[in-house]
């Protein structure tokens, strides 16, 4: 090679590994201070994929851990308040199990039917007013509800709360000291109604009647909350929706306050659509030892259907449970292998700066020994 002086390759080779050194000390400086082993896309393309998408599942995780807490919430106040529900039907039975004597004299049965009245209303209150978070839970218009307790899309990752059977408006109905008439229709019969409709009650062959026009509502259950609105109505007797084990509404029943049996005026226009309905008499009675034997059986039937929606809300409570635990763990496993892919391993790293770190000094050691080469050039012109 000759000797030239305006083209020094040694310096030119000796900048270029100081650079590429310096560069490497650079990134490893940056891996050590952040505590990652990707700190951009370029460090590592396809272990950023794969990171974020683990980070995704974490945080993903993590939401359905507090999802499933608050299944565990809406099932726990359910069941409190059923817990209630199950206090109040006992002390039905109770009263249904003391009215079974002759013993009783007609004041003693009409202090057992005016508790067992006012118990049956506290029925109706406790399913109205139960809620969670705005969403009524006891009164029959929340039949399912889904948790998502899993990060992905998927079905596997819901888990369905069945309160079908936690109707304690029904079963208030059910157990009205009252007797009740039910019409089956629905909202394109209701929508059909032209004029008012006559609601009467008969008792002791005397007959109270109330005209409600309902024919601008259209839908079964505006129709309810049309009749129940209205004060003359409301004032003498309840309406309230009927649904199948389903939770499809198939129509409303009306009750008379004063215990009297329910009918609709067949001349009335909304006769066609609202049909005569079905009459039923009261659900539990005490005026006789056989009435209150029948009582019995009737409140042993809704505790036993309380009590099978207490239990299927208990193992419903267990699954959550199990839930948050199974996600627990998925999470930890998770962010291990997460941590894996981006964090940087220190004590290596370290190794990494230490050499770069050297190779820097002598580099820059060098690139003045190499500087110095084109000065011999002098010696030569000094001849």
């Amino acid at each position: 090679m000759g000797f030239q002086i305006n083209t020094n390759v040694s310096a030119l080779n000796t900048y270029r590994n100081l650079s590429s050194t310096q560069n490497s000390m650079s990134k490893s400086l940056e891996k050590l201070s952040s505590g990652l082993r990707i700190n951009r896309a370029a460090d590592d393309a396809a272990g950023l994929t794969i990171s974020e998408g683990i980070k995704s599942q974490v945080n993903g995780l993590a939401v359905a851990s507090r999802n499933a807490q608050d299944g565990i919430s809406v099932v726990q106040t359910a069941d409190g308040a059923l817990g209630e529900a199950q206090t109040v039907l006992q002390r039905l039975r109770d009263l249904a199990v003391q009215a079974g004597n002759d013993s009783n004299s007609d004041e003693a049965r009409t202090a057992i039917s005016t508790e067992a009245t006012s118990l049956v209303s506290e029925l109706d209150r406790i399913g109205k007013s139960v809620n969670f978070n705005g969403k009524n839970l006891l009164d029959g218009s929340t039949s399912n509800m889904s948790f998502q307790v899993g990060a992905d899309g998927d079905t596997q990752s819901q888990v369905s709360l069945n309160l079908s059977g936690a109707n304690l408006v029904s079963v208030a109905s059910s157990l009205s000291a009252s007797g009740k008439t039910t019409f089956t229709t629905d909202d394109t019969k209701v929508t059909s109604l032209t004029a008012a409709s006559t609601f009467t009650s008969t008792k002791g062959g005397v007959a109270t009647s109330v005209s409600v026009d309902i024919s601008s509502t259209t839908s079964v259950a505006s129709a309810v909350d049309a009749l129940n609105s209205n004060a003359a109505f409301s004032s003498k007797f309840s309406a309230v929706l009927v649904k199948d084990n389903a939770g499809v509404t198939t129509g409303f029943s009306v009750a008379a306050k004063d215990g009297g049996v329910v009918s609709v005026d067949a001349t009335s226009a909304g006769a066609g659509a609202l049909g005569a309905g079905v009459a039923t008499s009261a659900a539990i009675s005490f005026g006789s030892a056989s009435a209150a034997q029948s009582s019995i059986n009737a409140i042993d039937a809704q505790i036993n259907a309380v009590s099978t929606q207490r239990s299927a809300l208990g193992a419903l409570q267990n699954r959550f449970e199990s839930a948050i635990n199974t996600i627990a763990v998925s999470s930890e496993n998770l962010t291990a292998a997460r941590s894996r892919i981006t964090d940087v391993d220190m004590a290596k790293e370290m190794v990494n700066y230490t050499r770069s770190q050297i190779l820097s000094q002598s580099g820059t050691a060098m690139l003045a020994q190499a500087n110095q080469g084109p000065q011999l050039a002098l010696q030569l012109l000094r001849g």
